[in-house]
């Protein structure tokens, strides 16, 4: 099991952020969190991570249960996480080469000399996410949607056994955010890739790829599980407390507001 949470609980600041979550992920499958801001999806990724630890409840990622196995590091190193945060960090100066580099050293900047086998490797990642032409550009000169490749790419060279997309298509257009989808999907149906699991809050983002889902409500699971089982009409009429309808095209769900 690549995840395991049992009842968690979190506080922090005299505040709930999360409450009574059991949620299991295996390895092989492919998992979408959604809900709306302030669901406490952030708060979420961060128990994952090692960043905050349970107020009650068991948590497990990759094995290492929280509170009896030492793990910050040891665990963050076995994780691929793209974030918005993660991009505001990235040195002014470094080109996208050196930050996919980066990643083989878990590090903000390249401290520490590449083998070959890395640099190869680097290559290769940039190849496959399609932005090898602007390997020696300065990362600030990216657009948006060459920024995330490079995030992603960094974010493999450690070969983690989990990758997490924390709302990775954010201030994308439409055709950079179909080319992400596209490098997503590609990585994902990978034999041999991370577990993934894809932040979100626009539905129309989740691929076929991803057949399960976790509904985040107020810091609490609303349901888990299959995909086609949960993103029904009525279902998700009540996760938002508004009428709603759920069209599929291609496999790909479509949310629109029913009319009165």
């Amino acid at each position: 099991m690549v995840l395991k949470m049992e009842n968690v609980y979190l506080k922090r600041e005299g505040n709930w952020l999360l409450q009574d979550i059991t949620w299991h992920v295996n390895k092989g499958e492919h998992w979408t969190v959604y809900g709306l801001n302030g669901a406490g999806k952030t708060a979420l990724l961060n128990l994952i991570n090692a960043y905050y630890f349970p107020t009650k409840g068991q948590v497990t990622v990759l094995g290492m249960e929280f509170g009896k196995t030492y793990l910050a590091e040891q665990l963050r190193s076995k994780i691929g996480f793209v974030s918005a945060s993660l991009q505001e960090k990235i040195h002014l100066g470094d080109n996208a080469f050196e930050v996919v580099l980066s990643g083989a050293f878990a590090s903000i900047g390249l401290y520490e000399t590449p083998t070959d086998a890395m640099r190869k490797k680097a290559v290769s990642l940039l190849e496959q996410l399609e932005c090898l032409s602007h390997a020696n550009r300065n990362y600030e000169t990216l657009s948006q949607g060459e920024k995330q490749r490079v995030l992603i790419a960094r974010a493999l060279m450690a070969d983690p056994a989990l990758l997490i997309l924390d709302e990775p298509t954010n201030g994308l257009d439409f055709i950079a955010r179909e080319k992400l989808l596209q490098s997503i999907d590609q990585i994902a149906k990978n034999p041999n890739g991370p577990t993934i699991i894809f932040i979100t809050h626009y539905a129309e983002e989740i691929l076929p790829v991803f057949n399960k889902i976790l509904l985040l409500k107020q810091g609490q699971v609303f349901a888990s599980g299959n995909i086609k089982t949960l993103l029904t009409g009525e279902n998700l009429s009540k996760f938002f407390d508004f009428s709603v309808s759920v069209n599929w095209n291609h496999n790909r769900p479509l949310l629109s507001i029913k009319n009165s």
